[in-house]
């Protein structure tokens, strides 16, 4: 236990980050009180919102035995398109997979239907020569010269996030981690997930 913690903690917190408000709900379990914050959302820094309404609805964060945390900005960002113009990495042969899918079509009688955009076009997917088996067996080496040229197009092309999927990395991350150091060696900037 912390020794600068109050010695009681009857507070469960709970915050709502959505795209305009932060809502803050505590909860006094000793006493059955319910105390809200409501105050504008803070998008450079969502952890401020939070601390405002914190700070609104009287309570402190190390009164808290439980803190949850939900929000929609990340739902808002997909549905809305205005996330960050995101690079996709993959496995050579595999660029259309994330496109295709299942090849399940929801309407199948319906001949008007299309199938959803994707959020990272085409050429903004890249395939890179690697390959590992579902064993975690490398059968073809990461070529990382081709990494770093394709990094450097997709930087070209405006990208601020890049993805990077590649076939079986449960079995054996390495390749994709290797991507994910080249890439913060290059672009310390640039936000890079395996």
């Amino acid at each position: 236990m912390n020794a600068d913690a109050p010695a009681a903690h009857h507070i469960r917190l709970s915050a709502d980050v959505g795209g305009t408000f932060t809502d803050i709900a505590a909860f006094n379990e000793a006493t059955g009180a319910l105390q809200l914050g409501k105050t504008l959302t803070t998008p450079g820094r969502l952890v401020d919102g939070i601390q405002n309404g914190v700070a609104k609805a009287g309570v402190k964060f190390r009164a808290a035995k439980l803190f949850l945390h939900g929000t929609t900005v990340a739902i808002n960002a997909l549905l809305e398109r205005t996330g960050a113009r995101c690079a996709l990495l993959t496995t050579q042969g595999f660029r259309d997979i994330y496109e295709i899918g299942r090849v399940n079509r929801p309407e199948s009688y319906n001949l008007f239907f299309k199938r959803h955009e994707p959020l990272i076009t085409r050429n903004l997917r890249y395939e890179i020569r690697e390959r590992i088996d579902a064993l975690g067996t490398v059968l073809i080496g990461l070529d990382e010269g081709e990494v770093r040229t394709v990094i450097a197009d997709a930087v070209g092309q405006g990208v601020q996030a890049i993805a990077i999927l590649f076939l079986h990395s449960y079995a054996n991350p390495a390749h994709e981690q290797r991507v994910k150091e080249i890439i913060e060696q290059t672009y310390p900037d640039l936000f890079a997930r395996r």
